[in-house]
């Protein structure tokens, strides 16, 4: 056999390798002692990061660098994403559908010019309306009710106006809001204690309630004490900023009016409806505004009457009104409750308290225009009517019409009874309770991104696209608020809102809300761009979003990842922080979530056209 011939060559090979093997072993166990000892650049980054992260409250169980973030590609010729400017300072205070200079062109008859006049598409501001000059973090409720910068809500009408009512006072940089009212000079407890003598307010039979004209909205505070959670409305008139004073202290309320449009909310809505000098005719129009009232008030419930012509014999000359006149239409509004089924429980001094009847057997009643049988819901600008609402059908005298509710908070879970009564489409008890399920998981991992959600931080908290209000109940808590939201395209699931003790109202979001800037602490949207992904343009939907949003609010939006992709182009030029995370449930979830923070900025005091970020 032939000897084996080694080739010197390899043999050296061989031994340099060996050596080179060794040599990048210790330069890379050195080099991890360099780092791990503090003094590595690439650690102290990710140490910095890490407290940046804790900073955040975010959790590490999540993941923030999704596995879908929009990246152009290098050759790609789309165009960069758009930079929003700031609008002109004078908008600062701009509500797209009640602008005093549009509405001054309709009439006045009804009230129509103080009602929602959008702009057309060619007038829509497409900028970022900027918060005024010395704006400041509102106060945290509780103080929020009695409290308001100055520099927030920079009007000082009503402290005039209003000097001798106790609505609001003014001292030096912030307004005080004492409690009182044109028809409570007491404070809004004791009127509230006087309501509460017939009104069972306290154990969780009246839940949701309605203020007509609500003022700053001391009625609507001040219940929230008796866990009764008020939607409260007044016009955007010559008394400045009444809803936005109102939002700013933390309590319910849209711009609104009852005027020739139906109400934006479902029948059956409310357990206590009241009007305290409102000075709205009743009485007038064939008693169309008191059936409107009548049909959005749940059977069983409250109506009350506060000012003209209640106590018309004490007041007739203050007034300035004939005995005769006032004695008339205080006649006209209680023939007309009896027509409604409304029964007269209460009148003392400035008070009136009517009941309506729980169902149509319990009342007797002549015959009366009843509306046809329709959408009950179907109510978008549609017009009042002068007929009258029937109430559902009962087998008996003693059941409520329309399904009996739990006090709350129990009726907060139980399924709702137009879920049960299969008024919802598509839903049953049991996709409802499953429903209320997800989004109790849902928010939890909401608050495992931000621990400060369900605390006062967030006191002033919408959801866009409510469903069947699973997020607000999920949430609910005496620090804050929801308003739930039903878009007009979407399934008619308000009722059911309300049963659970929930307030809300329906909007179209290809129009602004009613509502002043700056009102709302968090933003929430589930599913709601891919609803609306071919009725209007997203940038008009997230403009408004940032309209409404205070600085250093959060938005989370919650959809499909295209849409988010979408979503977060736009989002990127609206001087918005903004991170796209993975749902709860992992990474091949389709559905993502994307978390955005609005910057801090203001108009600066100089120069309308200039602009500072602080």
């Amino acid at each position: 056999m032939a000897p084996k011939v080694h080739s010197s060559g390899n043999k050296g090979r061989s031994r340099l390798s060996i050596f080179v093997i060794i040599a990048l072993c210790s330069f890379f166990y050195l080099l991890g002692v360099w780092q791990r000892s503090g003094f590595g650049k690439g650690d102290g980054y990710a140490i910095e990061m890490n407290k940046q992260q804790e900073n955040c409250n975010a959790s590490p169980s999540l993941d923030f660098e999704s596995h879908h973030k929009y990246v152009a590609s290098i050759e790609s010729s789309e165009p960069k994403a758009k930079v929003f400017k700031p609008c002109d300072a004078k908008f600062t205070d701009y509500t797209p559908c009640q602008e005093q200079d549009r509405a001054m062109r309709f009439p006045r008859e009804n009230m129509i010019y103080r009602e929602r006049h959008c702009p057309p598409e060619e007038e829509k501001l497409r900028c970022l309306i900027p918060a005024p000059n010395g704006y400041t973090s509102p106060f945290t409720w509780p103080k929020s009710r009695d409290y308001v910068y100055y520099s927030n809500v920079p009007f000082k009408s009503l402290t005039v106006e209003k000097a001798n009512q106790n609505w609001v006072e003014y001292h030096g940089n912030v307004f005080k809001f004492p409690g009182g009212g044109t028809m409570f000079p007491q404070g809004a407890d004791a009127y509230i204690d006087e309501l509460a003598r017939v009104i069972p307010i306290a154990d969780g039979t009246v839940r949701t309630a309605l203020d007509t004209g609500c003022g700053v909205a001391s009625w609507g505070a001040y219940m929230l004490k008796r866990n009764v959670v008020t939607m409260s409305f007044a016009p955007r008139d010559n008394h400045e900023a009444q809803v936005q004073f109102a939002l700013e202290r933390g309590v319910p309320a849209i711009i609104g009016v009852l005027g020739s449009i139906k109400l934006p909310y479902p029948s059956r809505s409310f357990d206590m409806a009241q009007c305290s000098r409102c000075l709205i005719q009743w009485a007038s129009n064939d008693g169309t505004y008191l059936k409107e009232v009548d049909r959005v008030l749940r059977p069983g419930g409250y109506w009350v009457l506060s000012g003209p012509p209640i106590n018309w014999k004490t007041y007739y000359k203050t007034w300035k009104r004939t005995k005769e006149d006032l004695k008339a239409e205080q006649t006209s509004i209680e023939d007309l409750a009896k027509s409604l089924c409304w029964e007269k429980q209460y009148e003392k001094g400035d008070i009136a308290i009517f009941r309506k009847k729980i169902n149509a057997k319990s009342c007797k009643r002549k015959s009366a225009n009843y509306c046809e049988a329709s959408d009950a819901d179907d109510l978008w600008y549609k017009k009042m009517e002068t007929c009258v609402t029937p109430f559902p059908e009962v087998e008996s005298p003693s059941e409520v019409a329309g399904g009996e509710l739990k006090k709350f908070p129990a009726r907060l879970y139980d399924v709702p009874p137009r879920v049960r009564n299969g008024e919802v489409p598509g839903v049953t008890s049991e996709s409802y309770k499953e429903d209320s399920k997800l989004w109790k998981k849902h928010v939890a991992a909401y608050k495992r991104i931000s621990r400060l959600l369900g605390t006062t931080r967030y006191r002033n908290i919408m959801d866009m696209n409510a469903g069947l209000g699973g997020f607000a109940a999920a949430l609910e808590s005496s620090r804050l608020w929801v308003m739930n939201v039903v878009p007009i395209i979407a399934e008619k699931t308000l009722g059911a809102v309300y049963e659970r003790g929930l307030i809300g109202m329906y909007h179209d979001w290809c129009e602004g809300f009613s509502t002043y800037p700056r009102t709302y602490d968090l933003i929430h949207a589930s599913s709601l761009f891919k609803l609306y992904q071919d009725k209007c343009e997203y940038e008009d939907i997230l403009l408004e979003m940032d309209r409404i949003l205070r600085p250093e609010g959060i938005v989370i939006v919650r959809d499909e990842v295209d849409v988010i992709n979408k979503v977060m182009k736009i989002a990127g030029g609206m001087r918005w922080d903004i991170k796209m995370m993975d749902h709860e449930d992992g990474p091949l979830v389709p559905q993502k979530i994307l978390i955005a923070v609005k910057q801090y900025w203001v108009a600066a005091a100089a120069s309308n056209s200039t602009f500072t970020d602080q």
